[in-house]
């Protein structure tokens, strides 16, 4: 079930934690890091292909929102959510030394530090769903349970 195709900070996460899941690779477009390209690239549903983004509250400081790849954060319920008045997208250039992840690349599992996180709540309505595995051209097939287990996250209204 679990391929050896790379082994990210994601995997290895879920592999401590005992969470089935599949690496599925996938050809990575540099001019075209959209779920969109992902989801049609994967023959998947987009609403099965999750982006994550990452936030700065303005009260609780960094913190991970996953949504469905063809959805648009609505970002007053994620300031919400997280227990902030008002939030904004961290800046591309900050990715990296916040998350250890680069723009296309970034997971929701196996950060630098672990941030809260929150999950749109229709992710229960799959039976798996697919985030980045931490690496440009490689996702994570996984139950929706499973990620909100080992995201250690929230199911919650985050879409406009």
């Amino acid at each position: 079930m679990k391929n050896k195709i790379h082994k990210t900070n994601a995997a290895r996460h879920l592999d401590e934690l005992n969470i089935s899941y599949e690496l599925i690779p996938y050809e990575v477009d540099e001019e075209n890091l959209s779920a969109l390209h992902v989801a049609q690239t994967l023959g998947q549903n987009i609403d099965q292909v999750y982006k994550t983004l990452v936030l700065r509250g303005d009260k609780t400081g960094f913190f991970v929102c996953v949504i469905p790849g063809g959805a648009e954060l609505d970002m007053k319920a994620a300031a919400r959510a997280s227990g902030n008045k008002s939030c904004e997208m961290l800046h591309v250039k900050e990715l990296v030394p916040v998350t250890g992840y680069m723009r296309g690349g970034c997971s929701p599992l196996g950060m630098k530090k672990p941030f809260p996180t929150f999950i749109h709540e229709d992710c229960i309505l799959w039976d798996f769903i697919y985030v980045s595995a931490g690496l440009r051209g490689l996702q994570i097939k996984i139950n929706p349970n499973d990620l909100l287990k080992a995201a250690h996250a929230q199911p919650v209204p985050l879409c406009l």
